[in-house]
């Protein structure tokens, strides 16, 4: 059995942003229940040189909707980061899940070799579709993924490795 390139990116993108929202959703449940103001997660952060918590779904997301993107060769739509709340996160998942869906799988299919440049560190940097799917988005979008998880572990919320995980289709 092949494993096609909308396969092994669009399917996987989706399950990790529905895990995130209702991992997101826990989250508030569990913080207004133990009466902690949410903007405490919301900004909260790993380590002094880490991201908070908005900032890692910020770049899941851009990671989950520019992918696809890239690989079916449309414009990467442009989201400002300037989520103020849960609920505005949420809006933002919902928006990247709706675009991500959008894609007809012959889009992206066919993909590994397309060519795809994008600016990194202050450089350009090109790499071929498939190697740019498994080697550095989908990479990225899980390191920003589990570390949203991890802040929220790490504050206490009550999630484990199935809400990361989700159900396996």
């Amino acid at each position: 059995m092949t494993l096609s390139m909308y396969q092994a990116s669009v399917p996987v993108f989706l399950q990790g942003l529905k895990n995130l929202s209702a991992i997101l959703d826990k989250a508030v449940a569990q913080a207004t229940e133990r009466k902690i103001d949410p903007t405490v997660l919301f900004n909260d952060r790993l380590a002094p040189d880490m991201f908070p918590l908005v900032r890692q779904v910020q770049i899941a997301s851009d990671h989950a909707k520019g992918a696809p993107a890239r690989l079916a060769g449309l414009e990467v739509p442009k989201f400002e980061d300037v989520e103020k709340s849960f609920d505005e996160l949420q809006q933002r998942l919902a928006r990247v899940i709706e675009f991500v869906n959008s894609i007809e799988p012959a889009r992206i299919d066919g993909s590994e070799e397309r060519e795809i440049t994008l600016p990194l560190g202050g450089q350009t940097r090109t790499f071929n579709g498939q190697t740019y799917l498994l080697y550095f988005a989908l990479p990225n979008f899980y390191f920003h993924l589990t570390t949203a998880y991890a802040i929220l572990r790490h504050n206490g919320i009550a999630i484990g490795k199935r809400d990361f995980i989700g159900v396996v289709p």
